[in-house]
């Protein structure tokens, strides 16, 4: 109910003006039917700036969390989510996971676009991380395309843990899209998904030129948090 009074009153237009947000590509988006957009994840602002510059509706799948706040604080934050087109879902392994996807694809069969980031964080430096196979069982189940998308300087403009983005401006690149109906009925086998997300992987690393790390990002950001808090401990102690 907010999508529309974000995009086109409260917040669009403001941030048109501020950040000039640029596109190329945008033609390859179908202007109907259901279709997959995989994106590099470098800020919180990608969820703002890609569904900015598209004319159709873009819904991302965002943790549960984010809707379950109380007071007024809550429901600004749970107002924005939904103004930005997220979905909540519960995120972990299992039940979870699956439940996940089973939101994504009933987003999917309804004909609408989806916004997924396969790193499945933000990038803690910004380069590009080993893609998580989710992406290619939607797109495998679905028979859904992919449209690979590159978000560019988006973390110049918010970095990593800063609430007011600074004034730089943005782009987004989306590349042609990607068919995989080859692989039809093959959702379950580990190396058909491998594949499918590494070639998704790859045509985002050529939009984006970034440099391409081949492990997981969560993985690599949890290392970060401890290496950070031993440094801090360790000073503590001296």
């Amino acid at each position: 109910m907010y999508y529309g009074l974000f995009k086109h009153v409260l917040l669009g237009p403001g941030l048109k003006v501020v950040y000039r947000p640029w596109a190329e590509g945008l033609e390859h988006i179908p202007e109907s039917g259901g279709a997959i957009l995989a994106s590099n994840h470098l800020s919180f602002a990608d969820s703002i700036f890609l569904p900015l510059v598209m004319k159709r509706k873009l819904v991302f799948l965002g943790k549960a969390e984010y809707f379950s706040g109380r007071g007024v604080k809550g429901y600004a934050v749970r107002a924005f989510m939904e103004g930005v087109g997220t979905i909540p879902v519960h995120r972990g392994g299992g039940k979870a996971s699956e439940a996940a996807l089973r939101t994504g694809l009933q987003v999917l069969g309804n004909g609408d676009l989806l916004g997924i980031y396969p790193e499945g964080t933000r990038s803690p430096d910004g380069r590009l991380y080993r893609g998580k196979t989710g992406v290619a069982r939607l797109a495998i189940e679905s028979g859904a395309p992919v449209l690979p998308v590159a978000m560019i300087d988006t973390n110049i403009a918010q970095p990593i843990g800063k609430r007011v983005p600074n004034r730089h401006q943005t782009g987004v690149k989306v590349g042609p899209p990607l068919e995989f109906s080859d692989y039809a009925g093959r959702q379950e086998d580990r190396e058909t998904l491998r594949e499918v997300t590494d070639t998704i992987m790859a045509a985002i690393q050529d939009l984006s030129g970034q440099e391409y790390v081949d492990r997981d990002g969560g993985q690599y950001k949890r290392e970060l948090d401890r290496e950070a808090k031993g440094s801090w401990e360790g000073e503590l102690g001296e």
